[in-house]
């Protein structure tokens, strides 16, 4: 390599499930990554031995130039690896590292920020449909950090409160409430409260019919992450953008779909592998890339 020029892009794909996500691959290829190194079925007991031998080959301000991404389908699993990285960091002999196992991180973000554009997130009501999983949490947790009133679903009240919990212990002052309807009547009543609603459930699974989001009159925005049919939200199309549910009245509530969201997404997953290179400093989770979210909006 020439005096003063430098290094290539490097990012270390530490993915935990078998085959490493070619969706995050090409993502990384496309976001500028030169070289790209893949591992499969990474545990937190691999992963000092993988991150002292890409921080131990550059050193000073080419130490930028590497970079490490967590992903896989378990995302709890990819959280442990995503400590046991930077536990392997010593003083400033480290690299930049960002975990968005199954795209919980982006995905989240974009339908946060996403819903931001039609609703003042400062003191609104959002339900969370399906909030007990890995995307669920994540978007309960940004709208929390925002200052929305937080309602957690799921078909059990102990994982609902299991979650809260988890969202409180990360966001200070969270308004948070735990909730698991018993049936359509009560779930109902419930929605009556909102202003904002995100499904999060399991894929195809429909958590919330079109009948029944006609009938929510403080409704201002749904969004619908699943997309999978049939959809998590009844009367939602994949594709839909900002549609609203009756375009004939003026106030009507305005409808997402998953790929409705999904460009602002991808804009928010390549520009956080770009910001990976900027230094070799950056830790990027769930607050950072919400935040870089908004800066994609702009």
């Amino acid at each position: 390599m020439p005096a003063n020029s430098t290094p290539a892009k490097i990012l270390l794909q530490l993915d935990v499930d078998t085959h490493p996500s070619s969706f995050d691959g090409v993502v990384a290829v496309d976001a500028g990554v030169a070289h790209l190194f893949q591992y499969g079925n990474v545990e937190p007991s691999y992963v000092e031995s993988l991150i002292h031998g890409a921080i131990f080959t550059r050193g000073g301000d080419d130490l930028k130039s590497t970079a490490v991404f967590i992903g896989g389908s378990d995302v709890n699993q990819a959280e442990l690896v995503f400590d046991a990285v930077k536990k392997a960091f010593f003083g400033p002999v480290r690299v930049s590292v960002m975990l968005d196992a199954s795209g919980c991180n982006t995905t989240a973000a974009a339908a946060v920020a996403t819903a931001s554009k039609h609703v003042p997130l400062t003191g609104a009501t959002a339900v969370v449909l399906g909030g007990t999983g890995p995307v669920g949490r994540r978007v309960g947790q940004m709208l929390a950090r925002q200052g929305s009133q937080v309602i957690l679903t799921s078909r059990t009240l102990k994982r609902a409160e299991a979650a809260c919990n988890d969202i409180a212990a990360k966001v200070q002052d969270a308004k948070l409430e735990a909730a698991a309807p018993e049936d359509d009547e009560a779930k109902v009543d419930l929605l009556q409260r909102a202003q904002i609603i995100i499904a999060c459930g399991a894929a195809g699974v429909e958590l919330l019919s079109a009948d029944e989001l006609n009938q929510l009159g403080q409704l201002r925005v749904a969004i619908d992450l699943n997309a999978v049919p049939p959809a998590g939200i009844g009367g939602i199309e994949a594709f839909d953008k900002a549609k609203p549910l009756n375009p004939d009245q003026e106030r009507s509530p305005i409808l997402y779909g998953p790929i409705g969201v999904g460009g602002l997404k991808m804009r928010t997953h390549k520009a956080a592998i770009a910001k990976l290179f900027q230094s070799n400093t950056e830790v990027i989770d769930a607050n950072e890339i919400y935040d870089l979210t908004l800066q994609q909006m702009k």
